[in-house]
C-alpha cells in the first residue's frame, strides 16, 4: 500500500506538470490527473484511495470522470461502490448527471450475474431525479429484466421506450423482441413487437428463433428460420447456433445435416469453436454421433465444450468405452477436466454397467483434479448403482452423501426400486417425497406406478382420484418422427392423423408379424387392471408403435427410422422395436428421456441394459 500511495503521489505530480504545459485551466489539470491515476487502477483498495482522492479535488460531481470511475468498478466488480458514490449526492447534484453515467451504471449491474436487479433500481433514480434516458439506455434494462424473467417489468420498459421516442430505433426494437421472448410468458409480445419492425435484421430474426427455443417450441424455431431464408435475411454465426439447438431439441436429423451443409457452403459465416461445439452437440443428441465424431476429429482447435460435448454424445449413446476413452486422451492433451466433463464419463459408466471405473472416476474428481463433487454427480452415482442393481448400496451412499439430497435423485431410487422389484421401500420413499412436495404431479404418477406393479388396484386408483381432484395429470407419452424434413406427433392412442386408419392397419399388421417371430407382449408394462387381451391392446397403441408404423408406411424399405420419445422407452415397446427392425429388415433409432437405442436386426445398441 505505501508504494501504491507514492505511486499515487508520484503521478498526481508528473499529471499535473504535464497538463500544465498543455493548459492553465486548474479544473482541467485536476481532471486529468484523476482519469491518469484511475488508469493505473487495478485493485480495490487502489480503487478507494482515488475515491477519497476525487473528493479532494472536487471531482466528485464530474460526469466524465465519475464515468471513468464507473467503468473501473465495473471492472473490479465494484460496481455498488461508484453506484453509492454517484446516488447519495444531494438532488441538486444528482440531477446534473447525465444519461451517459447512470449508463455505465446499468450496464455494469445488467452484465452482473448476481445484481441484475438492481440495473432497474438505478433507472427508477434515474427518473426520480429527472434525468432523462438515451437509446443505449433500454437495451442494458431489457437485458437485466430478461435475466430476471420478469414480464411485467420489461413492460414498463416498453412503456418507457415509447414514451421517450425510441420505439422505432432498430437496436432498441430488437432487445426488446429478446427480452419478450427470453420469459415464460412474453413471447407473443416478442412477435407483435417483431411483426410490427419496419426492417428486421439477422438480430432480430435470431432473437424470436431463441425466444421459440427457450419456450419448448422447437417446431416454431425451425419455421422461424424457413421464414428469414424467404426474407432474404442472411443469417450469421448466432442464428445458426440457435438453430441448432432447435434441431438438437427435436432430434430433427436431416435439417441439422442441411444447416450444416448450408455452414459449411457459405463462406460468411464463421466457422467458429462454439458454432462447431453446436454442431457436435446437434448430431449428437439427433443420432448422427458418427458426424459428430467426424467433426470432432476435423476440427483444428478444441475447447472443454469441445470435449465434454463428444463426450456426452458417445455416453447418450451407450458407447461408454469410447466415451472413457476419449476422457482419458483429453487429458493426455493437458486438457483439464471440468466439473461437467466428470458428469460425461460418469454417465457414461452408468450407462454401460462399468461401476468400479465410475466409482473411481467421482474419487479422482476431488482427489486428483481438486473438484468438490455437486448434486449432478452424486446423481450419477445413484443412477450407476441403481441401474446395476445395486439398489441398497445406492441408499446406502445417498445416507452418507455431505449434502443434502434433492428429489430428483429420490426419484431415480424409486424408478431402481421398481425396476429391481424393490417395491416396499419405492412405497416409503415416495410418501415420504409427497410429504415433502405435495403439488408435484410425478410423485403420484411414482406412487400410482409402484400401486399397480404391486397389483394393488384400488390404492392404485384413490391415488388417480386424488390427482384429479387436485388438477394433476400425467405427462403423456409422445414420440415425434422426421419425414421429408417435416417433424410428426403422435401420443398413445392417437387418432388425429389424417392417415391414422392405415397407421392403425399397419399397427395390427406388425403385431401378428412380430408375434410370428416369436415377439412376447410384456403385458406387466400395463398398469391397468384389465385382462391380458386388453393389455395387449392398449400396448399396441403406445406412441411409439404408432410413429413407427407411421415411418414404415411413409418410407421405401431399408430406410433407417429415427424417433424420439418424452419420456423412457417401456419394456415392451423395446422389446418389440427389437422383432420390427429384425422382421422388416429396417435400422431404427430411438431417443428416449435419458439415451439413445439403436434396434438393428433384431438387437439393441444398449444390450438390453437401460
Amino acid at each position: 500500500m505505501r508504494t501504491w500511495l507514492c505511486a499515487l503521489t508520484r503521478l498526481r505530480r508528473s499529471s499535473i506538470r504535464y497538463f500544465s504545459s498543455l493548459t492553465t485551466n486548474p479544473k482541467r489539470i485536476a481532471e486529468q490527473s484523476c482519469l491518469a491515476l484511475l488508469e493505473a487502477c487495478d485493485s480495490l483498495p487502489k480503487l478507494v484511495q482515488v475515491q477519497a482522492h476525487l473528493f479532494k479535488l472536487g471531482l466528485h460531481s464530474n460526469n466524465f470522470v465519475l464515468t471513468k470511475f464507473s467503468q473501473i468498478s465495473s471492472s473490479l466488480r465494484s460496481i455498488e461502490i461508484a453506484a453509492d458514490l454517484i446516488f447519495c449526492q444531494p438532488a441538486s447534484t444528482i440531477k446534473s448527471f447525465d444519461a451517459f453515467l447512470c449508463n455505465t451504471v446499468i450496464r455494469a449491474f445488467a452484465n452482473s450475474a448476481n445484481e441484475t436487479d438492481k440495473a432497474a433500481s438505478i433507472f427508477a433514480l434515474m427518473r426520480w431525479h429527472n434525468i432523462s434516458p438515451n437509446k443505449f439506455t433500454f437495451p442494458f434494462l431489457l437485458k437485466a429484466s430478461a435475466s430476471l424473467d420478469d414480464y411485467n417489468l420489461i413492460k414498463k420498459i416498453h412503456g418507457n421506450v415509447v414514451k421517450f421516442g425510441f420505439s422505432d430505433d432498430l437496436y432498441v426494437q430488437n432487445t426488446l423482441v429478446h427480452g419478450y421472448s427470453s420469459v415464460a410468458q412474453g413471447l407473443e409480445s416478442a412477435c407483435q413487437v417483431f411483426d410490427g419492425m419496419p426492417k428486421s435484421d439477422s438480430v432480430s430474426w435470431s432473437a424470436m428463433i431463441g425466444g421459440y427455443v427457450r419456450n419448448s417450441r422447437s417446431s416454431e424455431a425451425i419455421g422461424m428460420f424457413r421464414k428469414m431464408q424467404m426474407a432474404s435475411v442472411k443469417p450469421d454465426e448466432v442464428t445458426m447456433v440457435t438453430v441448432l439447438s432447435a434441431c438438437a431439441d427435436l432430434g430433427a436429423l436431416e435439417i441439422g445435416r442441411w444447416i450444416a451443409r448450408y455452414v459449411e457452403r457459405d463462406d460468411d459465416i464463421v466457422k467458429t469453436v462454439p458454432l462447431c461445439n453446436a454442431l457436435i452437440d446437434m448430431f449428437a443428441k439427433c443420432g448422427g454421433i458418427d458426424d459428430a465424431l467426424r467433426l470432432f476429429q476435423d476440427m483444428p482447435e478444441k475447447s472443454i465444450v469441445t470435449w465434454t460435448s463428444m463426450i456426452d454424445g458417445l455416453a447418450m449413446h451407450g458407447r461408454g468405452v469410447e466415451a472413457i476413452s476419449l476422457f482419458e486422451e483429453m487429458k493426455k492433451k493437458s486438457m483439464v477436466p471440468d466439473d461437467v466433463a466428470f458428469i460425461g464419463v460418469l454417465t457414461a459408466c452408468s450407462h454401460v454397467g462399468m461401476v468400479d471405473q465410475g466409482r473411481q472416476y467421482f474419487d479422482s474428481m476431488s482427489s486428483e483434479f481438486g473438484i468438490v463433487p455437486k448434486i449432478e454427480h452424486y446423481g450419477c452415482m445413484v443412477d450407476l448403482f441403481s441401474r446395476a442393481g445395486l439398489v441398497e448400496h445406492a441408499l446406502e451412499f445417498i445416507n452418507k452423501m455431505p449434502i443434502e439430497t434433492n428429489p430428483i435423485i429420490w426419484r431415480t431410487m424409486i424408478s431402481a426400486c421398481r425396476m429391481h422389484g424393490k417395491l416396499e421401500l419405492g412405497e416409503s420413499i415416495t410418501k415420504r417425497l409427497i410429504r415433502n412436495e405435495p403439488t408435484h404431479e410425478s410423485n403420484y404418477v411414482l406412487l400410482s406406478n409402484v400401486y399397480a406393479s404391486m397389483s394393488q388396484w384400488e390404492k392404485k386408483s384413490i391415488i388417480r382420484r386424488v390427482m384429479g381432484v387436485r388438477g394433476m395429470r400425467k405427462v403423456p407419452g409422445c414420440t415425434s418422427v422426421e419425414l421429408n424434413n417435416e417433424i410428426y406427433e403422435f401420443i398413445a392412442g392417437d387418432k388425429s392423423h389424417p392417415q391414422y386408419k392405415e397407421i392403425y392397419e399397419m399397427v395390427d399388421e406388425m403385431g401378428k408379424e412380430l408375434k410370428r417371430a416369436g415377439y412376447i407382449p410384456t403385458t406387466s408394462e400395463v398398469l391397468f387392471d384389465i385382462d391380458d387381451e386388453d393389455k395387449e391392446d392398449a400396448l399396441n397403441r403406445h406412441s411409439e408403435k404408432l410413429a413407427i408404423a407411421f415411418a414404415l408406411l411413409n418410407t421405401k424399405p431399408e430406410t433407417p427410422i429415427r424417433i424420439v420419445k418424452n419420456l423412457r422407452v417401456c419394456g415392451d415397446c423395446h422389446s418389440a422395436t427389437k422383432f420390427i427392425s429384425m422382421v422388416y429388415g429396417r435400422e431404427i433409432t430411438v431417443r428416449d428421456r435419458n439415451r439413445f437405442h439403436l434396434f438393428k436386426a433384431g438387437e439393441c445398441s444398449c444390450k438390453d441394459f437401460w
